[in-house]
């Protein structure tokens, strides 16, 4: 049986079989001894994705310490309000940190805290997602939106449907006004250049 803990972009943590090609966690442990989660689904500010290896280290899976999520792909991640993780992924979060220093027009990369401070702004209303309004054809490569309840991907000129396997058949992009998940400070990463790992249904 799968445990909850695989996020899609509204942030939400299901039980599904699918894994995806990173995981991550919120900051801490916020699943109970029998590995349900608690009614709060982060335990602070520092939500990380991760690769799924590194330095040949084994878990458990939601056993002592913080709790692990998997998610479908970085622009999934993304879309659920987590960034790259400075130990895992020190080069990934290095071009991150400084795509938010060129679009922010700050004289140094800024440093984790100072982004975590920011995203857990735009990525919550309380404990609920928090979205954003935006215009669809100004969105860059990796940012994700909802139309019609339903989770898409930008990228070139088509929208992506998501799902925990991956993405379905390309869409052309639309025009309008998208109620955009991607919190906006990393759609304004993607913006100045930072580019996303897909999974290979993308």
């Amino acid at each position: 049986m799968a445990l909850t803990n695989r996020v899609d972009p509204f942030g939400t943590i299901q039980a599904v079989p699918e894994r995806g090609l990173f995981f991550g966690n919120r900051g801490g442990r916020f699943h109970r001894d029998d590995r349900t989660l608690k009614a709060r689904p982060w335990a602070s500010r520092q939500w990380l994705c991760c690769v799924l290896s590194f330095k040949g280290r084994r878990r458990k899976v939601m056993d002592r310490g913080y709790t692990e999520l998997f998610f479908l792909d970085e622009p999934t991640a993304f879309a659920a309000g987590h960034r790259p993780c400075f130990e895992c992924r020190r080069a990934d979060a290095t071009r991150f940190a400084a795509a938010w220093a060129q679009a922010k027009g700050l004289p140094a990369p800024p440093r984790a805290p100072a982004m975590d401070l920011v995203l857990q702004s735009e990525r919550l209303d309380g404990r609920a997602k928090r979205t954003h309004g935006g215009a669809i054809d100004a969105l860059p490569d990796g940012a994700m939106v909802a139309v019609g309840g339903a989770p898409f991907a930008v990228r070139g000129g088509a929208f992506l449907p998501w799902s925990f396997a991956g993405y379905g058949r390309p869409r052309a992009r639309p025009a309008g006004e998208a109620r955009l998940l991607t919190p906006p400070a990393i759609v304004a990463v993607l913006a100045a250049g930072y580019a996303p790992l897909w999974h290979p249904s993308a």
